[in-house]
């Protein structure tokens, strides 16, 4: 970690504790964590954050308060994470790839172009499937997962060396991914080699050549502004990764049985609101619309993209089948009959 990063880590650990001690004189304190800007209408994340905070302290009356702790102003996602267990913080809104740390049978969401739309994806997790991997990750890990929001859509490719049109143009790149093997191995079926680094250095790591390219939602390439450093955005819709939410236990069992149905209500909402400011997002002028004026945009055509799933999802399903074996098996047969079923 750099030096000034390090410090702007210890100055926000260190107000947090500032923080922790005013609290405990006074009401509750939810210390919230997540990656983006805060804001109502900047990211999905962000705007997530204001509504659960402003829905929790009108909800009990003040009793209990949130502050906000926005854009990795805490560390590394994998570490506050950490945090969150340990009870330093009480909430943390997590990538995937923070919380495969923790809990790596995440990784079963991984199965490339499995989802066909947002509403499907929103329906799967919002319904029995959802609860059902909610509640494995509160049994393994011991945080109470409040559930899945959106971190801004469906993932697509950027790079900064040449149109991705078909297969055969993702041979050679150097595509930046979380830390999950899934994704790792998602991009080498595809014929690119995979490179793990932090969110926190992805937009140097472009910049400098590290990596060629990134996969995220588009709503995460405008407000990161990725578009700088990157020239090329092919729209495959191959992942849809969730932010999970994640509460300290200790915390949410403290909490009287009408706070927790506030704070679990609030989540609710505050997740719904993520989906939408993603969709508008995208659709608006700080979206696709905007993005193509700063890069070249294509879309794989249905053809296309039966390449690319056929190249990747085997490759991946078989990995989880063998790495989580039969408790593996069965969430991943969860997963996909969830989405049969919110298909039909």
């Amino acid at each position: 970690m750099r030096i000034g990063k390090k410090l702007t880590v210890l100055i926000a650990v260190a107000a947090l504790m500032l923080c922790s001690a005013q609290g405990a004189l006074a009401a509750k304190v939810i210390k919230m964590h997540h990656l983006n800007k805060n804001g109502a209408f900047d990211n999905p994340s962000g705007a997530a954050a204001v509504v659960f905070k402003n829905l929790v302290e009108s909800g009990t009356n003040g009793e209990v308060q949130v502050q906000i702790f926005p854009s990795g102003q805490l560390g590394k996602d994998a570490e506050v994470v950490q945090q969150v267990k340990d009870g330093i913080i009480q909430l943390g809104v997590h990538s995937v790839g923070a919380v495969g740390s923790v809990y790596p049978m995440i990784s079963v969401l991984d199965v490339p172009f499995a989802f066909p739309n947002h509403a499907v994806a929103y329906e799967v997790f919002d319904g029995p499937f959802g609860k059902k991997l909610a509640g494995d990750i509160s049994a393994k890990t011991g945080m109470k997962c409040l559930g899945f929001s959106d971190s801004g859509g469906f993932f697509q490719f950027t790079n900064s060396k040449h149109p991705i049109k078909t297969l055969e143009d993702m041979k050679g790149l150097k595509i930046r991914t979380m830390g999950l093997d899934t994704h790792k191995m998602l991009v080498s079926s595809l014929g690119g080699q995979p490179v793990s680094i932090a969110w926190s250095e992805v937009y140097t790591s472009l910049q400098t050549g590290v990596a060629d390219g990134q996969m995220n939602p588009v709503p995460i390439v405008e407000f990161a502004k990725l578009y700088e450093v990157q020239k090329y955005l092919t729209i495959s819709n191959h992942l849809f990764a969730p932010h999970v939410w994640l509460m300290n236990m200790d915390f949410y069992n403290s909490l009287t049985p009408s706070e927790r149905q506030v704070v679990e209500s609030a989540a609710k909402t505050a997740i719904v609101v993520s989906r939408g400011i993603a969709n508008a997002i995208e659709a608006s002028d700080r979206g696709l619309p905007f993005l193509s004026k700063k890069m070249e945009i294509y879309t794989l055509p249905e053809s296309e993209k039966e390449r690319f799933r056929a190249a990747s999802q085997p490759v991946v399903m078989k990995y989880l089948e063998e790495h989580f074996g039969a408790e593996g098996k069965d969430m991943l047969n969860s997963f996909l009959e969830a989405i049969k079923e919110a298909s039909k």
